[in-house]
């Protein structure tokens, strides 16, 4: 751990059974998940879309109710969409993939 706080790009990591899914998809849907990962690493905060390229990439939380809690990731024009959460430590804050999802 680094003493002095980081910023974007964020650390990203993936739970067991995402990972597994992830490695089961065409080679063209992980270029798109890559693609979507590092919009969502390189932006300023991860549960906010104000630095996301739009066009790519829609962002909103798994439940209104819960605005801090999970958020949801559509790409491919929402043919997919990855669940992550952003735990937000004064050292090394990082995204942790929980669910990822394309059809």
């Amino acid at each position: 751990m680094s003493a002095e706080f980081t910023g974007p790009p964020w650390a990203t990591d993936w739970t067991k059974l995402a990972a597994e899914y992830r490695d089961t998809l065409p080679d063209d849907v992980r270029d798109l998940i890559v693609d979507a990962v590092t919009e969502l690493k390189t932006s300023q905060h991860p549960y906010r879309d104000d630095h996301l390229d739009t066009t790519k990439v829609s962002l909103e939380p798994a439940r209104s109710t819960d605005p801090r809690g999970a958020h949801v990731l559509h790409f491919d024009r929402g043919h997919g969409w990855l669940r992550f959460t952003f735990v937000h430590r004064t050292a090394e804050p990082q995204i942790v993939i929980e669910q990822i999802f394309w059809q």
